[in-house]
């Protein structure tokens, strides 16, 4: 066996794990009440996933060279945060933070 041959199958271990979790749900009976626990958990599953993928883009850009700080990105995502907690109205605030991203980003142009 070669020197990583554990990462392989871990990685294969791993998959198989997520497949097992996703299909699971397609797999169990409608009639399967899951456990209070878990359903509440998972009120919060979209909660916690935006914020993980959309921070990252906002704070830390990658030019070609290194990273940087994005100030446009910065204040689009300000506003967007300031609608939603306002509206609470998912349209309006990506509405309102695109609008803003691409406004700022022309007015950059000149």
């Amino acid at each position: 066996m070669t020197e990583y041959a554990w990462l392989w199958v871990l990685m294969l271990f791993m998959g198989l794990v997520t497949f097992a979790i996703r299909v699971s749900f397609l797999v169990l009976p409608a009639s399967t009440k899951l456990p209070d626990l878990f359903e509440r958990a998972l009120k919060y599953v979209a909660a916690a996933v935006l914020p993980a993928l959309v921070i990252p883009d906002v704070l830390f850009r990658a030019p070609p060279v290194g990273w940087a700080f994005d100030p446009v990105r910065l204040i689009a995502a300000t506003v967007a945060v300031i609608v939603a907690l306002w509206t609470k109205n998912v349209l309006a605030t990506l509405t309102s933070g695109m609008g803003m991203l691409w406004l700022l980003k022309w007015l950059a142009w000149f």
